[in-house]
């Protein structure tokens, strides 16, 4: 197993005023030659959206784009001719295909909304845009990862699903507890983003809002040393 740890102070930073981000690969005016991507994995952002703002309409193509609220409420639309709200406990995904335009803006006039999204390069060009979202009761699963985007070719029906044989997995773990992970498809890597707690993996120990990179693997183990939240994306490496 090959592991590299991306502690949290190394991220891309950006304060735009209405906007905090947090940058995990090279964004906007954020460039690092050696994190543009980790195999099919482009973006991922952590950002604060002040209330009242947000990004206005812009456009999309050829990228799969999962959205992920962790507080507050995110107000989408976009010319497939969606409107509407995602809050905490619910994650959306657009397939950007052949192109599409959409907006997301703060639900909320006075109080904060802070999100993740994350943009995976698609193993097709020029679909068909597409736009989904789901609800996931995390809260009531703890201590084991549930499945929250799956390819489009392998999906239960349970998870969101996108152009790409990845799979995004969110988990709430206890203190002292610990979850092993198992690869679903030989040769994929995994990264591995650590929203609250700390964790130790391969005896390193990564703290809130830490990321691993983990490849060459079949299965591996984390151990819960705080009571954690767990963004897991398995990909692609190429």
């Amino acid at each position: 197993m090959t592991t590299q740890l991306f502690e949290s102070h190394t991220r891309g930073t950006a304060d735009y005023g209405w906007l905090k981000a947090n940058y995990s690969f090279s964004f906007g005016n954020y460039y690092n030659s050696e994190r543009i991507q980790f195999g099919m994995l482009r973006v991922l952002n952590d950002d604060m959206i002040d209330g009242g703002t947000g990004f206005g309409t812009h456009g999309h193509a050829n990228m799969e784009i999962i959205t992920i609220p962790l507080e507050g409420a995110l107000k989408h639309r976009d010319s497939m001719g969606n409107d509407g709200i995602i809050r905490f406990g619910e994650v959306q995904v657009m397939s950007a295909g052949s192109g599409v335009e959409h907006s997301e803006m703060n639900a909320s006039q006075d109080q904060k909304t802070k999100l993740l999204q994350l943009w995976v390069f698609p193993d097709r060009e020029n679909v068909t845009p597409r736009y989904d979202q789901k609800s996931f009761d995390i809260d009531n699963q703890i201590n084991t990862f549930v499945n929250i985007v799956s390819p489009n070719d392998m999906n239960d029906g349970n998870a969101l699903w996108v152009y790409q044989k990845t799979f995004f997995h969110l988990g709430i773990f206890e203190i002292n507890t610990q979850s092993n992970y198992k690869i679903k498809i030989p040769k994929n890597g995994v990264y591995l983003f650590l929203i609250e707690g700390e964790i130790a993996i391969n005896n390193q120990v990564l703290k809130a809002r830490d990321a691993m990179g983990i490849t060459e693997f079949d299965t591996f183990e984390i151990k819960i040393i705080a009571k954690s939240k767990i963004l897991l994306v398995e990909v692609p490496m190429n």
